[in-house]
């Protein structure tokens, strides 16, 4: 069927990349107790409808692309633009009707969730066309790629219907956060194709990258997410701090997948299937959503100086 090749291009399997908007849609709930919860629905699930048709459409203009390049990719080589499966005009005609259904969505729901609409798409035009192309770039495409985390986070949290933006240090830790989890990822890629001889015809960045200067990397944003967060706890909510060693103990068994030969971290969208990723998370998400609305006073207390800095003498 020609048609499904079209589906295909959208990749709808991808939308469960969208699951990183619920953490936005928590933190709204906490930060507006006084929004009527059971009226935002409506707007929550639109937002999430939103996302995944410009997520789809992001991914319409990828596969067209990356087609000369994705022939060099032991499994990308079969996606159906690069098998001749799909007639050009007809994707890029998708491409513009997908995204113009989630910007009509998004604004319907709330003038500032369809900004971030519009936001997600622009970044996905830096990502993936020239003269731009951050995607072509060793770190930028890391950073370019990533910066979707704290945009989804934003989508939920003005899809419960809040007018302000969130916490500058919550949204640095999520870029952070999707930061390590993209370079995790491209040490997997890296390490699956670079025995091929076409890994810097694949990947441009590739050309430049290497297995120690990937894992850096990856030390590098995950130190970086656990300082930002860590200053969002101390300023915001001190008990999240709980919740800590769940969160690095999920982090550190991606990092496991990621060191398997054929790693699936390479698939994000198929890492459901990794029955422990998938508990450990969902007990650190739960420890988070779960301490946000829990207030231990000794916390605090313990946390406090012992005493106060002694006055400087002129």
């Amino acid at each position: 069927m020609k048609w499904f090749a079209y589906v295909r291009i959208a990749r709808p399997d991808y939308w469960t990349n969208n699951v990183f908007i619920i953490p936005g849609v928590i933190l709204g709930l906490f930060y507006a107790p006084h929004l009527n919860v059971s009226s935002m629905w409506i707007g929550i699930l639109g937002g999430i409808v939103a996302s995944c048709l410009v997520a789809s459409s992001n991914y319409v203009l990828n596969e067209i692309l990356d087609a000369s390049r994705d022939k060099f990719h032991p499994e990308k080589r079969n996606r159906p633009i690069v098998a001749g499966e799909v007639v050009l005009p007809l994707a890029y005609l998708e491409w513009l009707l997908l995204a113009a259904a989630a910007f009509g969505l998004g604004f319907v729901i709330q003038p500032r969730l369809g900004g971030m609409i519009v936001v997600f798409w622009i970044a996905a035009l830096l990502y993936n066309t020239p003269p731009v192309r951050f995607k072509d770039l060793p770190y930028a495409d890391v950073l370019s790629e990533s910066v979707n985390n704290p945009i989804r986070m934003a989508i939920g949290w003005f899809s419960t219907g809040i007018d302000v933006l969130p916490p500058v240090s919550i949204l640095l830790a999520y870029w952070a956060f999707g930061a390590f989890l993209m370079t995790m990822k491209r040490y997997a890629e890296y390490r699956m194709i670079r025995h091929s001889g076409m890994a810097g015809q694949y990947r441009s960045s590739f050309r430049h990258y290497s297995e120690e200067r990937l894992m850096e990397c990856v030390f590098f944003y995950g130190a970086l997410f656990g300082m930002l967060s860590g200053f969002f706890m101390a300023r915001y909510h001190i008990e999240l701090i709980l919740a800590t060693p769940l969160v690095a103990y999920a982090m550190a068994y991606y990092m496991h997948l990621g060191f398997k030969l054929n790693s699936p971290v390479q698939h994000p969208e198929r890492l459901y299937r990794e029955r422990k990723l998938v508990l450990l998370s969902g007990l650190a998400f739960l420890a988070c959503a779960v301490l946000l609305y829990v207030e231990i006073p000794v916390l605090e207390e313990w946390m406090a100086p012992w005493c106060r800095p002694l006055a400087r003498t002129p």
